[in-house]
C-alpha cells in the first residue's frame, strides 16, 4: 500500500501534467468545435434551424469532441507538462536526487488513471446524452416537428413499399410516417402519410391518414381518420433500430449484443465498439506513458513547438494504426478484444522497453 501512496512528488508531476493537459484540451476542442460549426452551417435556414440553434447544437457536441480527442490531448499534455519540467532542469534535479524514470512514469500513470476515468464518464454518460439531445434538437428545428425524447428516424423497405418513420417512439408506436408504394418499374404508385401509428392485436393501426394515388387518369387523394395496415414492419425489426440508436453507451451496446445473440445475428461489429470503449481509458494511460522516453531523451532540450509537432505526429499515427487494426480485425475475423486492444498493448510494450533502456 505504501508503494501506491501519492506523495508530494506525485502531486507535483500530476499538477504540471494536468495544467498543460487542460490548456491543450481547450485549444484542440476549440479548433474541433469551430470546424464543426463551419461544417454544420450548411444546414442554416432549414426550418427553424438558425444561428442560435446551430450554436447550441455545436456546444452540446463538445463532450463528444473531448472524448474523441482525449488520447491525443492526454499525450500532448504529458509531452508539454514533462517537457516544461525537463526544460527547467527539474527532471535532472529529480534524477540527481535518486528518482528513477520508472518512478516518474508511475506519477504520470496516476494522472493517466484520472484522465482515463474522465474518458470513461464522458464516453458512457455525458457524451452520449449530450449527443442525443443535440441531434433531437437539430431534428426538431429542421423539421418543425416535436420529436420527443428519443426521435429515432427509420428508413426501410418492405416488398414494394419504402417506409420512412420520422420519429420512432418505441417498437410499437411512432409519429409521422410516410409509405411510398412502388410499381415494378420502380415508378411511384402511391404515397401514404400517417400522423401516428400503433401496433395492436398483431397489426398496425394508423391515425390521421392521407393517401395519394398516381394513375394514368390523374392523381387521387383520400383521407381517413384511421386505417388498419398489415403486420409489417414487425416490432422486432423496429426494436433493432431503437437498440442501435442507444448503442453509444456501454449499457446500450450490451443490450444490442444480447438482442442480436438471441436472434441468431452477428454482434461482432458492436462487440468491437464495446471493447474500444472499455480500452479507451487504458489507451489514454498508454499514450501518456509512451511520451516519457521522448521527453527524457531526444526532446529534453527542444522547444515547446517541436514537442508539440512530434506529439501531433505520434497522435495522428496512433489514430491511423488504431483504425487500420480495427478494420483489419473485422476483415480477418480477429477477436474483438484483439482488434481493439492490440495497438494499445504494443504501445505499452514499446514504452516500457524504452524506459528500461533510458534507465
Amino acid at each position: 500500500m505504501r508503494m501506491l501512496a501519492i506523495t508530494r512528488l506525485d502531486r507535483y508531476i500530476i499538477g504540471h501534467v494536468f495544467a498543460l493537459t487542460g490548456i491543450v484540451a481547450l485549444a484542440l476542442t476549440a479548433i474541433y468545435t469551430f470546424v464543426t460549426f463551419v461544417t454544420e452551417s450548411r444546414n442554416l435556414g432549414q426550418g427553424n434551424f438558425g444561428v442560435p440553434q446551430l450554436t447550441l447544437y455545436v456546444l452540446l457536441l463538445i463532450p463528444t469532441s473531448v472524448y474523441l480527442l482525449l488520447p491525443i490531448i492526454a499525450m500532448l499534455g504529458t509531452l508539454m507538462g514533462l517537457g516544461t519540467l525537463a526544460a527547467q532542469s527539474e527532471i535532472i534535479a529529480m534524477r540527481a536526487a535518486g528518482v528513477s524514470l520508472m518512478r516518474i512514469g508511475r506519477s504520470t500513470l496516476f494522472a493517466g488513471a484520472l484522465l482515463g476515468l474522465i474518458s470513461l464518464a464522458l464516453g458512457d454518460w455525458l457524451a452520449p446524452m449530450a449527443k442525443v439531445k443535440a441531434e433531437t434538437m437539430q431534428s426538431e428545428a429542421r423539421s418543425g416537428v416535436k420529436a420527443g425524447s428519443l426521435s429515432v428516424p427509420v428508413w426501410l423497405r418492405e416488398g414494394d413499399s419504402v417506409i420512412h418513420i420520422k420519429s420512432l417512439i418505441n417498437e410499437k408506436q411512432f409519429s409521422e410516417a410516410e409509405i411510398f408504394k412502388l410499381a415494378p418499374d420502380l415508378s411511384l404508385r402511391s404515397i401514404l402519410v400517417a400522423r401516428e401509428g400503433a401496433y395492436e392485436n398483431g397489426r398496425w393501426r394508423f391515425s390521421d391518414v392521407e393517401r395519394t394515388d398516381f394513375g394514368a387518369d390523374g392523381t387521387h387523394v383520400t383521407q381517413a381518420s384511421t386505417l388498419d395496415w398489415g403486420d409489417q414492419p414487425s416490432p422486432e425489426v423496429l426494436r433493432l433500430f431503437l437498440l442501435r440508436a442507444n448503442a453509444i453507451s456501454i449499457h446500450g451496446l450490451l443490450r444490442l449484443m444480447e438482442y442480436l445473440r438471441v436472434n441468431g445475428l452477428s454482434s461482432r461489429e458492436y462487440a468491437l465498439e464495446l471493447w474500444r470503449k472499455l480500452i479507451t481509458p487504458l489507451t489514454v494511460m498508454a499514450m501518456m506513458l509512451f511520451t516519457i522516453p521522448f521527453v527524457m531523451g531526444p526532446l529534453r532540450s527542444t522547444g515547446a513547438g517541436q514537442r508539440l509537432l512530434v506529439g501531433v505526429l505520434i497522435g495522428v499515427s496512433f489514430y491511423v494504426v488504431n483504425e487500420v487494426t480495427a478494420n483489419t480485425g473485422q476483415l480477418y475475423g480477429w477477436t474483438p478484444v484483439l482488434s481493439a486492444g492490440l495497438p494499445t498493448v504494443v504501445l505499452v510494450a514499446i514504452a516500457m522497453l524504452r524506459l528500461r533502456a533510458l534507465r
